[in-house]
């Protein structure tokens, strides 16, 4: 069993204290000179590759393409959609001067890109032969944050944002959920998250959207993080950019849009959904590692036997693919360190397998191995062990999904009373750690004095969940009919 890493807090003790270690012990970013921004480095943006190549090519058999839009965004564009400049303006830096002059209009560097996007569709969209117009950018953007934390709330971050138009609304209502339906299958089957999918509050929709979903995860503090989001905008941002289309009746109409989104905040989610206090537990699906191998020995001329052991089997792993991935191999020959801090590495790191090999192993054709789910050390042949990896990372991969979901469900009750559920949210005394709580499932009305008694809890209703039966109900917090439940939850 591997150790924690010297000075490394615990969750228990102090969980933001121990994020902050993880990624720092992982050396999967830092904080960049900038205040609010960060440096990602090459492991945690390895991460990123991996997950940025599997969702596009999820993105892309969806019928979607890739493109590119401007970085700065005319204050004009941003002033046109009313709510949208409301729910922007606070979060947006703003450009003024440029080569040395005061410039005729201010640049906003995009906080999203409906409104750009939306004055370029308005030159490719003259026909309903034109829809549905199914566009995606990987690109990057600014929202002037003023707490930030690595991953999680960032005032730069990396993302993909897609943008489509549509005939009806019909067709905008089932791209708006298949987009959903997408991020949920990829946080659960990609990042052994668990997620619930829903509708966001109408205080909580995106700026200018008609209708906005989400789904939201369970972090081992109990906490909610909002991991995707995909939105309905109805025909606000094609009336304020006059995107229309001649229809099938030659009448000119609107176009029906929408957005939807997911970013490096996924990284953070991974990190808090599986790390223990040893460190990160990578999905196997997007690991930058999939199998590190240490090899031991006392001389030169052992090394040099374990090494020509390891060959065969380093060069059959390496033609080996983990799904749509090749399967990324590293031998540890650092002579610089001992086996000990080698293991202590890579565990703080979450390979899924780590491998070590000595002489004894070398005249029993074994090797000895580490799940970094957890478990004693195994010892297998070598000739088996490249038999079995491939089945080995699956039952990892499944096997963190499981606990997450097992910790989710541990941690979610359905309550009617608001005593009980104000109980939930608070902590029974100061000493006590902010790991309290969890999701609560309750009936919701959607009133204005639900979100004052939930502000003072500092709680948030982080979604309607979507296929639920509908029944009769009242709101936990005012009493008021209700037809459906919500999840309640503090929340990142």
């Amino acid at each position: 069993m591997g150790r924690k890493f010297k000075g490394m807090t615990k969750r228990s003790e102090d969980y933001p204290q121990w994020y902050q270690e993880v990624i720092k012990g992982a050396e999967l970013a830092q904080h960049a000179p900038v205040k609010g921004c960060m440096v990602i480095r090459p492991y945690g943006y390895a991460i990123w590759e991996n997950i940025q190549r599997q969702l596009d090519e999820m993105i892309k058999e969806t019928g979607h393409e890739n493109a590119y839009f401007p970085l700065f965004v005319p204050e004009s564009f941003i002033n046109k959609e009313k709510d949208h400049v409301e729910g922007f303006a606070p979060e947006c830096a703003v450009v003024t001067h440029a080569g040395g002059h005061k410039l005729e209009e201010n640049l906003y560097i995009r906080p999203t890109s409906e409104t750009i996007i939306g004055d370029v569709y308005r030159g490719w969209i003259q026909s309903y032969r034109d829809l549905p117009l199914l566009i995606n950018q990987w690109a990057n953007v600014v929202r002037w944050e003023k707490r930030t934390r690595l991953f999680l709330r960032t005032s730069e971050f990396l993302w993909q944002e897609g943008h489509t138009a549509h005939e009806t609304p019909e067709e905008a209502q089932e791209e708006t959920l298949k987009m959903l339906e997408v991020y949920r299958s990829f946080a659960e089957d990609y990042l052994a998250m668990p997620v619930i999918t829903g509708e966001k509050p109408a205080y909580d929709r995106f700026a200018g959207a008609d209708h906005t979903y989400s789904i939201e995860g369970m972090m081992q503090d109990r906490k909610a993080l909002q991991a995707g989001t995909s939105h309905n905008l109805g025909q606000n941002f094609a009336k304020a950019f006059e995107i229309k289309y001649l229809s099938r009746e030659q009448k000119e109409e609107f176009a029906w849009t929408t957005s939807w989104g997911v970013s490096t905040r996924l990284i953070g989610g991974v990190i808090m959904t599986h790390g223990d206090d040893k460190g990160v537990v990578m999905p196997p699906k997007v690991a930058p590692l999939h199998v590190v191998i240490v090899p031991i020995a006392r001389n030169d001329e052992d090394k040099a036997k374990v090494n020509e052991y390891l060959e065969p089997l380093v060069a059959k792993l390496k033609k080996m693919r983990y799904g749509e991935l090749k399967l990324r191999v590293k031998v540890d020959n650092r002579e610089a360190l001992r086996p000990g801090p080698k293991f202590f590495e890579w565990e703080r790191k979450g390979v899924p397998l780590r491998v070590e090999v000595g002489m004894r192993d070398v005249a029993a054709g074994n090797l000895v191995f580490a799940r970094r789910d957890g478990g004693e050390k195994q010892t297998m042949s070598r000739d088996s062990f490249a038999e079995n990896v491939l089945s080995l990372l699956d039952e990892i991969q499944q096997s963190i999904y499981d606990k997450a979901l097992a910790f989710r469900k541990e941690n979610t009750v359905e309550l009617d009373d608001l005593n009980e559920f104000k109980a939930f949210f608070t902590p029974k005394n100061k000493k006590e750690p902010e790991i309290h709580g969890g999701f609560v499932l309750a009936h919701y009305a959607g009133c204005d004095e639900t979100e004052k008694t939930l502000k003072e809890l500092k709680v948030t209703v982080r979604c309607v969940p979507l296929g639920q039966d509908e029944e009769d109900g009242k709101c936990i917090v005012t009493g008021q009919p209700s037809r459906k439940k919500a999840i309640f939850s503090k929340a990142y």
